[in-house]
């Protein structure tokens, strides 16, 4: 990517001592943020910093309750999310707000008043042209002018729906675009790809607000950075003179030993065994070994079958064929999840809201479902020993919740995911199978969760764990495996993998690659 030109001198957008308050909580404390045109501004921050409030005041779904706020020098306070888009500010939310039905222009329009046919209802042929036309036009202005105007937007891939919602914000010729974690879902080539339209939008003049915990995109793409803290604007710079350790102790309000724990760990008997493990589409063909104190990764590319060997292994997917074993124990293909759990696996899915939480029930809840027997007497379950049970989990994970009776959807994404955590270890599992732990939580969250990892290892369970991130991978993990167009690979000591070498291997396949056997 190109190098920006420097900010103008007078900041686009400025937001000054903004303060937001929901009931008994101060969300926002006084934050300020400036973003010139032509630049890429990270703002950056734990789940629960503040961020999203933040913008959502500046797109005008929340009122502030204090504060300033401009935008190109003239007084801004949007009456709602409309008025917002009307002035030229551009939500770009981590869950994408598109219609799957409709297709890709009559989603881009979806930004545009269109005029329609009053006793019809409909578009006239000539605004039918005129909206394909404009969908053609900012798609071209994105590098993507192959791209189908008329294609149902459902049918595409995630990459390509991200396209479509920055079409849409262009559609409306966007001042300002605010990027909420655009490449939580997107696998690398997809995320480079982004990045480089990010710069292509920077150089023709927009202010871009950036938000992602990946400290490595941000380096990649931002100009300039604002740490948000507990609602607080802590700092504010030149992304080429803050190092990564800085950044992350002004984020987490501490000073950051190391973002991985230390390894050699101790590895025992084998606790879990996987023998040609086939799905009905993926895997193709998967194998693994995982000892007690043992976590093994596994790489890939999106799409290679990551995902579906672990709920293979969970029983959440049918298998063609392949024998696994628990402890020692053979399980039947037809076995259910629960006996598995019985017998000792416990899953964490990458779809936290979606599969891996019931978010509308109470914190406590969630923890304890899996195994009720020890907060039960003849079958009835106590409060008092719910609620002290789920409070020592509370406390042993650091959760940050109001107690263990409120829903578990008004945790941010990180405490989120230490519940999701701490029921597998209610459930006192000895194989842990985790898709993709860490996403879509801060790197504070993330440092708590690797030394929770290494914790469990160092206490005898054997871990399998994906991850996008190979950085990730290579700090936490003891071994990696690659899955290639759905074939597991060896498992390889971490000492002997790099990201190139990892990379190449997800790309090209083990044999084309060249790498060797495991050790």
């Amino acid at each position: 990517m190109t190098d920006a030109p420097p900010p103008n001198p007078e900041p686009l957008l400025v937001m000054r001592g903004v303060r937001k308050r929901f009931g008994g909580v101060e969300a926002l404390r006084g934050v300020s943020l400036d973003v010139a045109a032509g630049e890429v501004h990270a703002l950056v921050g734990e789940n629960g910093a503040g961020k999203s409030t933040l913008m959502k005041v500046l797109s005008g779904i929340e009122k502030p309750d204090a504060g300033e706020m401009s935008l190109a020098g003239r007084w801004w306070r949007p009456t709602g999310p409309v008025d917002a888009r009307r002035g030229g500010i551009a939500m770009i939310h981590q869950e994408l707000a598109l219609a799957p039905h409709l297709s890709v222009a009559e989603n881009i329009a979806l930004g545009v008043e269109v005029p329609r046919v009053p006793w019809l209802g409909r578009l006239s042929p000539s605004d039918r042209r005129s909206m394909l036309a404009t969908a053609k036009h900012v798609l071209e202005r994105l590098g993507h002018g192959d791209l189908d105007p008329a294609r149902r937007t459902g049918d595409l891939p995630a990459a390509m729906r991200q396209l479509v919602e920055i079409g849409r914000a262009l559609a409306t010729d966007a001042s300002v675009m605010v990027m909420d974690e655009p490449t939580s879902s997107l696998g690398r080539r997809d995320a480079d790809r982004l990045l480089e339209i990010v710069g292509r939008l920077r150089d023709e003049g927009i202010a871009i607000v950036y938000i992602s915990h990946f400290l490595e995109e941000i380096r990649r793409v931002a100009d300039r950075f604002t740490v948000i803290r507990d609602g607080s604007t802590v700092t504010a710079g030149r992304m080429a003179e803050a190092p990564d350790e800085r950044l992350v102790e002004h984020m987490i309000g501490r000073p950051l030993d190391a973002v991985f724990p230390p390894g050699d760990r101790d590895v025992g008997e084998v606790r879990l065994e996987a023998r040609s493990v086939a799905g009905h589409d993926l895997p193709v063909e998967a194998s693994i070994d995982v000892r007690s104190g043992e976590i093994i990764g596994i790489a890939g590319l999106v799409g290679a079958g990551r995902t579906e060997f672990l709920r293979c292994l969970a029983g959440l997917d049918p298998t063609l064929r392949g024998d696994v074993s628990i402890n020692g124990r053979r399980i039947r293909a037809g076995t259910s999840i629960r006996g598995r759990m019985r017998a000792g696996l416990g899953v964490l899915s990458e779809d936290r809201k979606g599969e891996g939480l019931a978010l509308t029930m109470s914190v406590g809840e969630n923890l304890l479902l899996p195994r009720l027997g020890p907060v039960s007497t003849g079958g009835v379950l106590s409060p008092r020993r719910m609620d002290s049970t789920a409070g020592r989990w509370l406390a042993r994970l650091a959760v940050r919740a109001g107690g263990s009776r409120i829903p578990v959807e008004t945790l941010s994404g990180g405490n989120q995911q230490k519940i999701a955590i701490a029921r597998l270890l209610h459930q006192d599992a000895d194989v842990l199978l985790l898709d993709e732990p860490t996403r879509g939580i801060d790197i504070g969250s993330k440092v708590q969760v690797y030394a929770l990892l290494d914790e469990l290892a160092r206490a005898g369970r054997a871990i399998v764990m994906t991850s996008g991130h190979l950085p990730e991978l290579l700090g936490v993990c003891d071994r990696i495996a690659v899955m290639h167009r759905g074939v597991l690979g060896p498992a390889r000591p971490v000492a002997a993998c790099t990201e190139s070498s990892l990379m190449r291997e997800a790309v090209l396949g083990p044999n084309e690659s060249g790498e060797g056997e495991a050790a």
